[in-house]
């Protein structure tokens, strides 16, 4: 298959967050017929897969996530023009294209490469499978550098920023709303801290000529018990993201000094920041292997994950960053052959 029929074979099989199975047998199957250095490896629903080994120079990892978000699709996966319009189509199964692509007929130029296909990205840090996996296979653990094909345009996104999600639980008193003296308003309680919030500006991170920006949000907000009754509690996460520079630590600190003791905080997620590196040399081979850009990844990828195990990792991709969880979610066909082409540049470059 071409790479336009392998994205469309990937994005005819279903595999929304939780339910990767079915797109993790068919990949599993379709590399039967690919020459590995070793038999594949399979844990739950993700697949280790050593494409070369005894090769000189350093061991790559190239990873991609076999979920996609539940997002709403008028149609079938299909072709229009240049377009491929689907679940995922963006985000990433055109960076899994690329994957199955280089197993299917690798470059002659090729360094030791290990693919990694992984489920349950798209939700918690710690359900995304990529975390056992690495837990359970030490040779992927200990590569010397990991790319990650998210939807970047063709250009090589640098870091990647923190995230630390926190439900806040503010208490109240329940009341007849006709006479709201006598509770306690749970939602008004929370005024406090969605006014910081919406006075907070951006703060800039920068490092090596790439700017992130610490930011905190309110996502989600859920409390009341009927329309005339006086809430007892509300609940409210907010989201901080920051850039390479901050910590974990640092981020919970910072949402207790937001709170101020206006609520109970309870941490629900945490995924650390990874650092550019814009001068590691296998970096500097791919920005000059014909990536259309270099800039800074302004979100959480998994170069988090391998980063907090201290292996380098950057993002690179073809899919088009700006349709990743839309609503008729696409992606630019042409820029599948453009990224493998400068896949397989870089990677000849690092062999």
């Amino acid at each position: 298959m071409n790479l336009t029929e392998t994205l469309l074979w990937l994005c005819e099989i279903p595999s929304l967050i939780g339910e990767e199975r079915a797109l993790c047998d068919a990949v599993e199957q379709r590399l039967t017929s690919s020459e590995l250095a070793a038999p594949l490896r399979r844990y739950g629903d993700s697949l280790v897969v050593p494409l070369t080994r005894g090769r000189p120079g350093p061991h790559l990892a190239l990873g991609g996530h076999l979920d996609v978000v539940r997002t709403e699709h008028d149609g079938p996966p299909r072709i229009e023009g240049d377009k491929l319009y689907a679940p995922g189509a963006a985000d990433m199964k055109s960076g899994l294209a690329l994957l199955l692509a280089l197993a299917e007929r690798p470059p002659e130029k090729l360094p030791n490469t290990t693919l990694v296909f992984y489920a349950r990205e798209e939700g918690p840090y710690e359900e995304n499978e990529l975390g056992p996996v690495l837990e359970q296979d030490p040779e992927l653990r200990s590569v010397s550098f990991a790319l990650m094909l998210e939807p970047s345009d063709n250009k090589l996104q640098l870091g990647c920023g923190g995230s630390v999600h926190a439900r806040l639980d503010f208490a109240g008193k329940t009341a007849h709303s006709a006479r709201p003296w006598q509770g306690e308003n749970a939602i008004h309680k929370a005024a406090g801290v969605l006014a910081r919030l919406a006075a907070r500006a951006p703060i800039p991170d920068e490092i090596d000529g790439f700017t992130w920006h610490d930011v905190m949000s309110a996502t989600l907000g859920h409390g009341g018990r009927a329309r005339n009754i006086i809430p007892d509690h509300f609940e409210l996460n907010v989201n901080h993201r920051f850039g390479p520079s901050g910590t974990l630590e640092r981020s919970e600190r910072a949402l207790a000094e937001l709170v101020a003791g206006d609520a109970a905080i309870r941490v629900v997620d945490r995924s650390p920041p990874a650092p550019p590196l814009r001068h590691h040399p296998i970096v500097a081979a791919l920005a000059d292997s014909g990536v259309r850009g270099v800039e800074s990844k302004q979100a959480w990828t998994d170069v988090g994950r391998f980063a907090a195990l201290g292996v380098p990792a950057a993002n690179f991709g073809p899919g088009v960053q700006a349709q990743a969880h839309q609503r008729n979610e696409w992606t630019l066909l042409p820029a599948l052959d453009e990224g493998f082409e400068i896949l397989t540049r870089w990677l000849a470059r690092i062999a």
